[in-house]
């Protein structure tokens, strides 16, 4: 790959990471390898030797400036601080120390690049006060390899750095409560604080050597790229692949990538025909008609579709027709019938009164579907509410008792005959009992409790 092709080709990547106990994380050993050296674990016993490793570009311990002055020789030697702050935290669980990763451009020079993590280094440890580990590596050189992978390794304390050792957690450990207590927002936006000041120094850094490469830290929609972003291969898939063997895991990350790819041109495809195709109204109206019975109740979904397909075949939206005068009228006998009679007055109305005014207010509504007159449907429905109400006028009460017993018999299958029985016992009992003055009564009395 040519210089030419390289050029301008700037590319934003920083990664926050966390190294603990918890997830069986060594600090000691991260020191080591990072900066190629030699370094005994003090609490493990283990010894790490990286000293054999090549591309360490540059490295150094950088502290806050308030300690410039001191020796602070405890904290200088790498091996020494990474045990301090290894033996600092008692939790199983602790978490030792933090990472950022940044890609370095590789239109910088290698003393540009060695300034820019330097800058971005000495805002870091003012901002938390913490020691920070520096180690800048060069592209590895092996087959597969990205020649212009210029990188840092930010390896950062999780305690403040005091004369005599590390002190207390640094705020970018501290819980959101405790944040919010102090007057700091949520913890994740160190994070959005640390992804800006890296493009801006990085972009600092390419202004100054006269490169009109930039970074941006924002997402690709909010830079306004429509594009699917680049897939992300786990580093032991992509040593799985740089040696030779096969890696399902970036095979399927790379055939998801391009499903994405392929479904995003099939939506701008679509979308740029949609729009050389102007719609008509009634193709507009059908998509219109179609996203409102998504939202609409689904007792009231078949009436729509009915309306609206009616309205489509016609090739224009359904109007609202104006209502005739004989619908107007109709709509004014219904409410005269409802209204115009006190409410006092319907206690001292014949039976078929409200019959009839049922029989009007019927027709008012569903009109004179049968082809009959208003007498006619007037009469039935009289006769009709004679046959179920008037019938009952002529009977006695103990026909009315013995027809609601013989009703309860035939629900719980309870034998007539013993209806009957239990009906001639309470007689006798109510004439034994009950004086002639309320005799004339005792036939209404009916035990039903069978």
């Amino acid at each position: 790959m040519d210089a030419c092709a390289l050029a301008q080709v700037a590319i934003y990547f920083l990664n926050l990471k966390t190294l603990g106990r918890a997830t069986g994380s060594s600090a000691v050993s991260a020191a080591a390898y990072r900066a190629g050296e030699r370094i005994r674990d003090e609490r493990t016993g283990r010894t790490y030797d990286h000293s054999g490793r090549q591309g360490v570009l540059h490295k150094e311990i950088m502290l806050p400036n308030q300690f410039a002055a001191e020796k602070m020789s405890w904290a200088k030697d790498r091996g020494n601080l990474w045990n301090t702050a290894d033996n600092a935290e008692v939790r199983k669980d602790a978490r030792v120390a933090r990472e950022y990763l940044v890609s370095l451009p590789p239109e910088l020079s290698p003393q540009a690049r060695i300034n820019l993590v330097k800058g971005f280094s000495r805002e870091l440890v003012e901002r938390y006060r913490f020691a920070l580990d520096i180690a800048i590596h060069a592209p590895r050189d092996y087959p597969g390899s990205d020649p212009r992978n210029f990188h840092a390794h930010l390896l950062a304390t999780t305690r403040e750095v005091t004369r005599t050792g590390l002190g207390a957690k640094t705020a970018l450990e501290w819980s959101d409560t405790h944040r919010r207590q102090a007057g700091l927002g949520p913890a994740v936006g160190e994070l959005l604080y640390v992804r800006e000041h890296w493009a801006m120094a990085a972009n600092a850094a390419l202004e100054q050597e006269h490169v009109n490469a930039r970074i941006d830290h924002r997402t690709l929609k909010a830079q306004g790229i429509d594009r699917e972003p680049k897939p992300h291969i786990p580093h032991a898939a992509f040593e799985m692949e740089r040696r030779g063997h096969r890696s399902v895991v970036a095979e399927r990350i790379r055939a998801d990538y391009q499903a994405r790819v392929e479904a995003r041109l099939q939506r701008a495809a679509q979308q740029e025909q949609a729009l050389a195709a102007p719609k008509s109204f009634v193709a507009r109206a059908k998509e219109f008609a179609h996203r409102l019975l998504q939202y609409r109740q689904p007792q009231t979904e078949q009436p729509a579709k009915e309306s609206i397909r009616r309205g489509l075949s016609a090739g224009q939206a359904r109007e609202v027709q104006p209502k005739s005068r004989e619908g107007v009228e109709r709509e004014s006998a219904q409410s005269r019938v409802q209204y115009r009679q006190p409410q006092k007055e319907a206690h001292s109305k014949r039976p078929q009164d409200p019959a009839i005014e049922s029989a009007l207010r019927w027709k008012a509504k569903y009109g004179n579907a049968q082809h009959k007159s208003p007498d006619e449907m007037a009469m039935e429905s009289a006769l009709r509410w004679k046959a179920k109400y008037d019938q009952a006028q002529h009977k006695s009460p103990d026909e009315l008792a013995m027809e609601s017993a013989l009703r309860w018999k035939a629900k719980y299958g309870q034998d007539v005959a013993k209806v009957q029985a239990k009906d001639r016992t309470h007689e006798r009992e109510q004439t034994e009992l009950i004086p002639s003055s309320a005799s004339r009564t005792r036939g209404r009395d009916f035990d039903l409790s069978l």
